[in-house]
């Protein structure tokens, strides 16, 4: 038994083609089940936003990790690797098949691997931080960074509100350090024999559908979703869902470049991925890209064997 791991970007349609992949399974004797690798589908009352698989979705394809804290509570990557990596052995144990499905990079690696995760931020620095880059932006944060951290900020995006503000979070608590060696984010570790899928696109199809996927989401009530989290305390870590502060100030077309950006970023990721099997799903239909990740799963090209 092993790990079937499927990466990509938002919009190019991870969740359907892992309830395809779960039919193929089941049809094979094997039983799935799907852990989410995203920061954000673990709120309450955000599933629009982050785009939790439907009810109908989720009927036919349990998933893990997902909607179980609260708006107002505060969430990191290292606690996030404790529970993926405990529901990712049991299942093993149990002879299931877990399908980690993810577009957040960090938490499918940590779900993955055994990385060295740093602490949260101490109370109020974050909200400083995100403060200063609502008022600045995250160009001049970034410049910032580039001051007293040059190689690190080489490796940021200026753009990349979430991991420039995590970059001088780590400065300011003196935990920023250059790697030596290679970064683990890279490696090929793995704690489990792993298949890693990478799903891509062709960029202006994968556009068109996040343009299409926001509007959907608007017509479905993402914005009264948003404010009532806003209204529950949302905390500094719920806010950072793709389109939250967007939506809270009715700016949907600064959602979707925001979220376009994001794709953008998650493909570079992928990219960086070692052992990954990149697919082009661009018109393809879900099935039948489950069926070549199913004939990968029998083949044996596995990470971590």
């Amino acid at each position: 038994m092993m790990v079937i791991a499927l990466f990509g970007p938002t919009g190019v349609g991870k969740t359907a083609v892992a309830v395809a992949l779960a039919a193929q399974l089941r049809a094979g004797g094997e039983q799935p089940v799907a852990v989410s690798a995203d920061a954000l589908q673990v709120y309450i009352g955000l599933e629009k936003l982050t785009g939790v698989a439907s009810p109908g979705e989720r009927a036919q394809l349990e998933h893990r990790l997902v909607s179980f804290l609260p708006p107002d509570a505060a969430f990191s990557a290292g606690q996030y690797a404790e529970l993926a990596h405990a529901e990712i052995d049991e299942l093993l144990k149990q002879g299931r098949q877990p399908i980690v499905v993810g577009g957040t990079g960090l938490y499918l690696r940590a779900a993955l691997s055994e990385l060295d995760l740093r602490p949260p931020p101490p109370e109020g620095v974050r909200e400083r931080l995100v403060s200063e880059l609502e008022r600045d932006g995250a160009p001049a944060l970034h410049a910032r960074l580039a001051q007293r951290a040059a190689w690190a900020a080489q490796e940021i995006d200026p753009n990349d509100r979430q991991r420039v503000i995590r970059a001088l979070e780590l400065l300011e608590q003196g935990e920023l350090e250059p790697p030596e060696g290679p970064s683990q984010l890279w490696t090929d570790d793995v704690r489990q024999p792993t298949l890693l899928v990478g799903l891509t696109m062709e960029r202006e199809e994968l556009y068109a559908r996040i343009d299409a996927r926001v509007d959907a989401m608007v017509a479905a009530g993402v914005r009264e979703e948003v404010q009532r989290a806003h209204a529950a305390g949302a905390s500094g870590t719920a806010r950072k869902a793709l389109g939250f502060e967007e939506l809270l100030a009715g700016d949907v077309e600064g959602m979707k470049r925001r979220t376009r950006n994001y794709a953008r970023r998650q493909l570079t990721w992928m990219r960086k991925l070692s052992g990954v099997h990149t697919i082009d799903v661009t018109h393809r239909a879900a099935e039948d890209v489950a069926q070549e990740i199913a004939a990968l799963a029998g083949a044996p090209r596995l990470r971590g064997q």
